[in-house]
């Protein structure tokens, strides 16, 4: 078999593949097995082991090559040297195109953004950021500074019926609803394929200035749902495109709102890929930039703000926001919040402080906050509250009450199993390690055989 027939065969079948790391994408857009790699590497660094355990070790283990090593790979890549130094491993790999942040905020490229992502993100199966380290931090600055875009009434195609733009808007509560229930892999190609019929709408139809806002508002909100539902399925790259689309969206509708959500989702997104600083940048924006918001939305990007401060183990700053964002929920039920701003309710907002000191390692009160929560949370939120079950467990496990940690953790198992949520998922294996410690304890053995076949 020649080279280009293995790279056909080996990109047909890694279409349905998962890429864990910016490694695992470029074997697989060049058809190399690991041992393929390191026989590559060898014969470019003559001293090397031909031994395709490194290779694994290199994406698997996150152990890092030696420099001679990665220099000998970007010379069979065609990467200069220089790259490495400047971005480091593995961000100097070469993962396809990438997002490019460097363009103007206006409506020709919000529709570009729109076009470029719908339809092609959902089959994006990278599950690593591809934005380098300071990107985001430059969108959420030009985001804050930039005017809105003033809409002129389209002159394409057929003219839009205002009744079509709100069967559009109607239909995304029920989307969230879906969301909420049942994890972002069963909902990501829905919410895709409602962007790509709205992008083709806003491409090709003509439409006022007002409906025109209101269509980019649909667009905002489902690039949101597309973004956060790939984010929770463990598509990173993905969501990075969804979200770019999503504020860009946000910004021609003139919605700084929900806007700031976008920002806030995007600075969890970089807590999970270890990039704290850039996540406390875009959180501070995302309150900033929507400081009149309803006090159900400042509530909610103050604690967001607030457990980015966690993650830098910053408990001074983290409380203070804390006060602050206690402050605004007080008001919340006194003031119109927007429909996607409802899912911030007590039990949410519960869960956002206990989140807080969780990271802090306050445990009795992030124990507290989430006995709160749990009692509040409504039954269809099943994503969530196996999220919040996982966290009490860890709490309650760190507090030395193993048998209740597995408690809790067996609770949450029938929603995990269901729910496609890589991130759960996650969770279940790290904490079933730590009690792996503990497995003489007759709670373990029976938590042990109700998981077995789950974390396999």
């Amino acid at each position: 078999m020649n080279r280009e027939d293995k790279v056909a065969r080996s990109l047909k079948h890694n279409q349905q593949a998962f890429f864990t790391h910016p490694l695992s994408y470029v074997r697989a857009e060049r058809g190399w097995t690991y041992q393929d790699l390191v026989d590559v590497l060898a014969r470019r660094v003559g001293n090397m082991a031909a031994r395709r355990e490194k290779a694994w070790k290199w994406e698997n283990w996150g152990v890092v090559p030696d420099i001679e090593t990665q220099r000998a790979l970007a010379d069979e890549l065609g990467v200069p040297h220089a790259v490495i130094n400047a971005l480091g491993w593995p961000a100097w790999l070469p993962t396809g195109n990438q997002l490019v942040v460097d363009l103007p905020w206006n409506v020709d490229t919000c529709l570009a953004a729109l076009d470029q992502t719908a339809g092609a993100a959902v089959l994006d199966r990278r599950g690593f950021l591809t934005l380098s380290t300071g990107a985001l931090v430059t969108v959420a600055d030009r985001w804050t500074e930039h005017e809105t875009p003033r809409l002129t009434a389209a002159l394409r195609g057929g003219r839009i019926d205002p009744t079509l733009v709100e069967c559009f808007e109607q239909r995304m509560p029920t989307i969230r609803r879906m969301q909420n229930a049942l994890g972002g892999g069963s909902v990501r190609a829905m919410a895709d394929a409602e962007l790509r019929l709205v992008t083709d709408i806003l491409l090709q139809s003509s439409y006022t200035q007002a409906l025109g806002e209101r269509l980019y508002n649909v667009a905002a909100e489902l690039g949101l749902t597309a973004g956060w539902s790939s984010f929770d399925a463990g598509y990173h790259s993905a969501a990075e495109r969804y979200f770019m689309a999503a504020l860009r969206s946000s910004h021609a509708a003139g919605n700084r709102t929900i806007g700031a959500n976008i920002l806030k989702c995007m600075s969890l997104q970089l807590v999970d890929a270890d990039r704290p600083e850039e996540a406390l940048a875009l959180a501070r924006a995302a309150r900033q930039g929507a400081a009149d918001a309803p006090p159900r939305v400042v509530a909610m990007l103050t604690a967001r703000q607030a457990r980015a401060h966690a993650v830098l183990g910053q408990a001074t700053e983290c409380e203070q926001l804390l006060i602050a964002a206690d402050a605004a929920m007080s008001r919340a039920d006194d003031h119109l919040a927007p429909s996607w701003a409802q899912y911030f309710n007590q039990a949410e907002y519960c869960a956002q402080v206990a989140a807080c000191y969780l990271l802090l390692r306050r445990h009795q009160a992030t124990d507290d906050w989430l006995r709160q929560s749990l009692e509040l949370q409504p039954a269809e939120r099943r994503v969530d509250r196996a999220t919040y079950l996982m966290w009490r467990a860890e709490t309650v496990l760190s507090l030395g009450d193993v048998d209740h940690a597995c408690s809790l953790v067996g609770e949450a198992v029938p929603s995990i199993a269901t729910a496609r949520s890589a991130r759960n998922r996650r969770r279940l294996i790290d904490l079933h390690g730590r009690l792996r410690r503990h497995h003489q304890a007759p709670a373990f053995a029976a938590l042990d055989e109700q998981v077995r076949t789950l974390i396999a």
